[in-house]
């Protein structure tokens, strides 16, 4: 980190409007469950963790074996009445998002909410505003983008080593952990459109979605998304927890260059092929080069992005995933949704105001 600015795979995000002291922001969880635990076990590691709150008794167990010396209660409202409680990470289910993360704005705490921001754009859009009108940060979890081979492939894309970005193509599968609340696109999609987003450098102009349902009848278990940009880039989305083996993978294409970026892999989980279509003779033929295995930063990228809170908690730096860009993925998720249920019409950015 720059001592005048808060840096995420080498953009400034904002200038300090504070001095940036060795203060530790108090940081309470709400929430110890399935990734609420995560957060309090990072927290902990990296001394900020002040209080957690989980009314679910045996969470609350999980909660002291990861910090038995933080300050565990059953209610929420103890964090928010607690003066010295300067931030507060949501970790709740998607649809508590809007009315505890308002609750927490009001009662002056910064906020980090794990993805999606909200259920609703105007309601992403009113937790945005009362943050900015309250000088609060408000921060979204989207995870995949303070992963180091994220940052790589965006300082790649900065120098132009793909050539013109053709497509991407995501796949979040596996098979568990099935849903009856939300269906797959809500569950597994947005860190993929974030990071889309964040690559591609603008919103869709237009985007289609096509599922089926198999487990529970008014859910899809399985989505194929397709979202269309300005400059000819297209971004492909295929989610499921209906497959028979895990797959987390990224795939750039360009003119010059690939990459895969294989998130299930333990080590060279970002490759780049020296891979390209000439023409010859009026003749497309595929150009086959080396492979190349990136070094990559071996930070967690949880951590980073909870530093990355505590940093902008210090300094009143902007987040690299604010509420802006928690806005955005809500709009494409909504345009999404709406194609969905019109069996893979096109719905258009502009309806999803």
């Amino acid at each position: 980190m720059s001592n005048n600015v808060s840096v995420i795979g080498g953009e400034p995000l904002g200038q300090q409007s504070k001095s940036a002291t060795d203060l530790r922001p108090r940081i309470a969880v709400l929430g110890c469950g399935y990734w609420g635990r995560n957060l309090v076990r990072n927290l902990q590691a990296i001394g900020n963790l002040a209080m957690v709150c989980e009314p679910n008794d045996k969470a609350r167990e999980e909660a002291k074996r990861i910090a038995p010396d933080t300050r565990l209660e059953s209610d929420f409202q103890a964090a928010l009445s607690d003066q010295s409680i300067e931030g507060i990470m949501l970790a709740t289910p998607a649809e508590t998002h809007f009315p505890l993360g308002t609750k927490c704005l009001e009662a002056g705490k910064h906020l980090f909410v794990e993805k999606p921001l909200t259920l609703g754009v105007d309601d992403g859009r009113s937790l945005t505003r009362m943050a900015a009108e309250r000088g609060l940060v408000l921060m979204v979890g989207h995870l995949l983008e303070y992963h180091p081979a994220v940052i790589k492939l965006r300082e790649l894309l900065r120098n132009n080593y793909f050539g013109k970005v053709c497509y991407l193509y995501s796949s979040r599968l596996n098979f568990g952990k099935i849903r009856t609340e939300e269906n797959a696109l809500w569950s597994f999609a947005p860190h993929d459109i974030a990071v889309i987003l964040r690559l591609v450098g603008q919103l869709p102009l237009e985007v289609t979605c096509v599922g089926g349902n198999y487990i529970t009848s008014h859910l899809a278990d399985v989505t194929v998304s397709t979202l269309h940009f300005a400059n000819g880039v297209r971004g492909h989305i295929h989610v499921s927890w209906l497959h028979p083996f895990k797959e987390q993978k990224l795939v750039l294409v360009g003119t010059d260059r690939m990459a895969v970026f294989d998130d299930t892999k333990t080590e060279n989980k970002l490759t780049v092929f020296d891979q390209s279509v000439e023409w010859q003779e009026r003749t497309p033929i595929p150009k086959k080069g080396a492979i190349h295995a990136q070094s990559l930063d071996p930070a967690e990228p949880l951590r980073v992005e909870c530093e990355h809170f505590i940093e902008c908690i210090r300094t009143g730096a902007q987040p690299l995933t604010d509420g802006q860009s928690g806005v955005d993925v809500l709009r494409i998720l909504t345009a999404l949704q709406q194609s969905l249920k019109q069996n893979g019409a096109p719905v258009s950015l502009s309806d999803v105001l």
